[in-house]
């Protein structure tokens, strides 16, 4: 972040409010010497969710990005993504699955595309995988979530998949951050995402056995050396090994 030019953006938003730096300090519940020390340069040395809250009190909103190595720290999250995609790939190749990955679709104006759409023909179940390398917003991750199990049926029949229940499924990394983020929101995701990786593998490995509702899957993405997607065809569809 650069200190200078925020204080310098907190300035000007706060003048052209034809407000005091006490005024601002007043509405944003901080200390006038917090307002003054980010005017001056030093916003570095305050608490970011004290910026956060100043600059909502300003109708601003503060956007805190990690560099590194120009563009390597997306490389880096996205092979992780990819190494969660892998795992959740293998373990429904274990299965009677058919997986397609990445699947895009338009549907009456709503676009976005399905990490991982997967259907168990013999009972005609359905699971949309959603698979995150970070925790993001947790709001706007679960609406996401809901819009694409709405559209899941519609998007399956595109595919020529015959289905008859649709589970939603969370993909996060199996660490201590993920796990602190979840039980931070614990009583919104519960709501929506009840079951936990225990009883979500139980169901994969037999989707005929008691349904475990919506959930998150925890998954261990240490590198694997020479794994590669099972069956893999060139219209990006996998197929698990059959009976």
């Amino acid at each position: 972040m650069d200190a200078i030019r925020f204080g310098l953006g907190v300035r000007a938003l706060r003048r052209r409010r034809r407000w005091s730096q006490a005024s601002l300090a007043a509405k944003a519940g901080v200390s006038r010497s917090v307002i003054w020390r980010i005017e001056r340069g030093r916003a570095d040395r305050v608490a970011v969710h004290t910026l956060a809250t100043v600059a909502a009190t300003l109708g601003a909103r503060v956007d805190v990005r990690l560099l590194w190595q120009g563009e390597g720290l997306d490389r880096l999250l996205d092979a992780r993504h990819a190494r969660l995609i892998e795992c959740v790939i293998r373990s429904l190749g274990s299965g009677d699955w058919e997986v397609a990955t990445e699947v895009s679709f338009n549907i009456r104006g709503e676009r976005g595309s399905i990490d991982i759409l997967a259907l168990h023909r013999p009972t005609g179940a359905l699971l949309v995988i959603e698979v995150k390398s970070v925790v993001p917003d947790m709001q706007s991750m679960l609406h996401g979530i809901d819009r694409k199990g709405r559209l899941a049926r519609e998007i399956a029949r595109q595919h020529g998949w015959s289905v008859t229940s649709v589970t939603r499924v969370l993909v996060l990394p199996d660490d201590r951050t993920a796990r602190r983020r979840v039980e931070a929101h614990a009583a919104t995701i519960n709501a929506m995402l009840p079951a936990r990786t225990v009883a979500i593998r139980r169901w994969i490995r037999d989707p005929a056995s008691p349904y475990p509702g919506h959930g998150i899957l925890f998954v261990s993405d240490a590198p694997d050396q020479g794994t590669r997607h099972p069956g893999s065809t060139k219209s990006g569809l996998h197929r698990g090994p059959r009976d």
